[in-house]
């Protein structure tokens, strides 16, 4: 257990092995971790807590944690930054009210004492009378410690304390610090100074613009690179001409075999589609996020961004679960239950939904355009931007309530541990796999039986005023609009097999950048806000899609009919 930013997970990454799954707490949507410790000591099963401040519970993350302690387990391990430890010995008072065994781990050891800290850790001990163990986790010091330590104590117990009020933990905290913390004069390191100048408008605004050049740059580069270098010629040189070639063996020409190899054979779009299309640019997504995640620059960009996203009516801390929106929107819509105010969290979820795209979508935007014009994937882009901040000073005028000021904690500035940072990245990764692919494996299993029956003609009929008329797509088009419903890359995917021109694929774009939110995120949005704001945001993208896709494509043609 311990604060959000001390660590807690780096403690548990370096402690767990390779096998750790995350999961959600009974009867929430809140989630914790959990992995197998296997120690010379012992072997258990680490639960890693949602970070909470403190007990008294007062959001879902703090519930949840105050649940875990009434279960109660064979020990506790609360870890605490050492740079700020009077915050953090608010939970250990409180934690001490228990008669489960408690350690301390004193984490970010190495940091306090750069930053001139002086810390008196066997005073510590004896004032709180539980073990004191300092820890720098990413370089495994005092790991090994930590854990013979829980191992002693587990099987003991403790006479739990006699409860305090707020203010009786505050002023027994402020003794404390008294006792054990002596802060000295001292030179910021190289890497305070970025941090401090990272919150100022100057630098700290053209190094973020740099930040996030250097980002899509290396999602867009790295990810086509992969996909052109590597996947694409093992998908169509090796696996999908042996597929065509074991199926024409034991399927007989028809139906069937269309359905498994045919245009949108399933066998075949199965693997090109998640594994070939999409999967590098979500994975090298996935690197940049987690790298400016445990880096802590991404509360300094909040900082950064406050004075303009107050202007749409959200404090900047909400950046967090925006871009945390470019990964999935499931996780960002939970994300907004940080926010200060009702207002805020269904602002922010609108606009997630409505015109932030997912890594699985994105990946599918740079596979359909990166290839055609890359100004053509920042023309989309820049519409996502431009439609967050337009129909976010609308939703601000229409939802009642007030902006909170911003409130948000800014972590040190830290190099990523190598070790945690490589086993979020597999975790994301087989989140996403696992998470995309029954949805894809029913969208593509659609596609086929639509193209296969004849119905996509139909289909393409019924629709031919908004998609060709309005739209200015081909009629099959609009097999694009059945696929989204399940997923929103499936919106994208099927205009690749199409002769679109450029303009064409500017306009289809947009239309799958706004249209229906996945199933997954409706359901999010329905046990978050309830059915009527599921709904309406659902509808909002939808009207959104062909109102805006529609506006670009009718001006396109009147302005190259002028010329």
């Amino acid at each position: 257990m311990g604060n959000p930013n001390v660590g807690k997970s780096v403690v548990f990454s370096k402690l767990t092995g390779v096998e750790v799954e995350s999961a959600n707490y009974a009867g929430t949507t809140v989630s914790y971790t959990r992995g197998e410790l296997v120690s010379p000591y012992g072997n258990a099963t680490l639960i890693d807590v949602p970070g909470t401040y403190s007990l008294e519970a007062t959001s879902p993350a703090e519930e949840v944690a105050v649940q875990f302690m009434e279960q109660g387990a064979d020990a506790v391990i609360c870890v605490l930054d050492a740079t700020n430890l009077e915050r953090n010995l608010n939970l250990v008072l409180q934690l001490k009210e228990y008669d489960i065994p408690l350690v301390v781990a004193l984490n970010q050891y190495d940091v306090a004492q750069q930053q001139g800290f002086t810390l008196d850790v066997e005073k510590l001990e004896a004032l709180l009378g539980i073990p004191v163990i300092p820890t720098v986790a990413i370089r495994n010091v005092g790991l090994d410690k930590l854990i013979r330590k829980t191992f002693a104590l587990i099987g003991t117990k403790r006479t739990p304390d006699t409860a305090m009020s707020s203010d009786q933990r505050w002023a027994l905290i402020g003794k404390i610090i008294e006792d054990v913390q002596i802060i000295g004069d001292r030179e910021p390191t190289f890497l305070e100074r970025w941090g401090d100048r990272m919150l100022r408008p100057f630098p700290g605004l053209p190094i973020a613009t740099l930040i996030l050049a250097m980002s899509l740059g290396l999602v867009v580069g790295g990810g086509k690179a992969l996909r052109g270098a590597l996947l694409l010629p093992l998908v169509n040189n090796l696996i999908v001409p042996a597929i065509n070639g074991v199926v024409g063996l034991v399927v007989p020409p028809g139906l069937f075999r269309n359905v498994l190899v045919g245009e949108y054979g399933v066998l075949v779009k199965m693997i090109e589609w998640p594994f070939a299309l999409i999967l590098p640019y979500v994975f090298f997504f996935y690197v940049v996020f987690s790298f400016l995640e445990d880096s802590g620059y991404l509360p300094r960009l909040g900082v950064l961004m406050d004075g303009m996203m107050q202007k749409i009516g959200i404090q900047g801390g909400n950046i967090i679960p925006l871009i945390l929106g470019y990964g999935c929107a499931v996780p960002a819509i939970l994300g907004t239950r940080a926010a200060l105010s009702q207002k805020e969290r269904v602002m922010v979820a609108s606009l997630i939904s409505f015109a932030v795209p997912c890594a699985a979508q994105s990946g599918a935007f740079m596979s359909l355009l990166g290839e055609r014009s890359i100004f053509l994937l920042a023309a989309v882009y820049l519409i996502s931007f431009l439609a967050i901040v337009v129909v976010g000073m609308i939703l601000d005028r229409l939802i009642p309530g007030k902006t909170a000021p911003l409130l948000l904690e800014v972590p040190n500035l830290l190099m990523p541990d190598r070790d945690t940072f490589l086993k979020k990245l597999r975790l994301r990764l087989k989140h996403f796999l696992k998470e995309a692919q029954i949805p894809m494996f029913v969208g593509i299993l659609l596609a086929a039986l639509i193209a296969e029956t004849g119905f996509l003609e139909v289909f393409a009929l019924a629709t031919e005023p908004l998609v060709q008329g309005w739209l200015g797509l081909p009629g099959e088009a609009s097999m694009a609009l059945l696929l989204g419903i399940v997923r929103r890359e499936l919106t994208v995917l099927p205009l690749l097999e199409m002769n679109l021109s450029s303009f064409q694929l500017l306009v289809g774009s947009v239309v799958a950048l706004f249209y229906l939110p996945c199933l997954a995120v409706f359901m999010v949005l329905f046990k978050e806000f309830k059915l009527r704001i599921a709904l309406a945001i659902s509808l909002g993208t939808v009207f959104m899609a062909f109102f805006i896709a529609g506006v670009i494509n009718q001006t396109g043609r009147l302005f190259l009919g002028f010329f």
